[in-house]
């Protein structure tokens, strides 16, 4: 079986997502985003007829 090729070491700027860029400097915060429309309230009911 042949000897593995060496590979160079990993950079910090390699990070798979944005989180991990921000964590790491590399990236400005980001913006929280606004979830309000995630959970409506129902409409309301309408008034029964008697």
């Amino acid at each position: 079986m042949p000897e593995p090729a060496p590979r160079e070491p990993r950079r910090d700027d390699t990070a798979a997502d944005a989180a991990s860029l921000e964590l790491m400097g590399r990236l400005p915060e980001q913006p929280s985003p606004q979830w309000s429309g995630l959970f409506l309230e129902p409409p309301p009911l309408p008034e029964p007829e008697e």
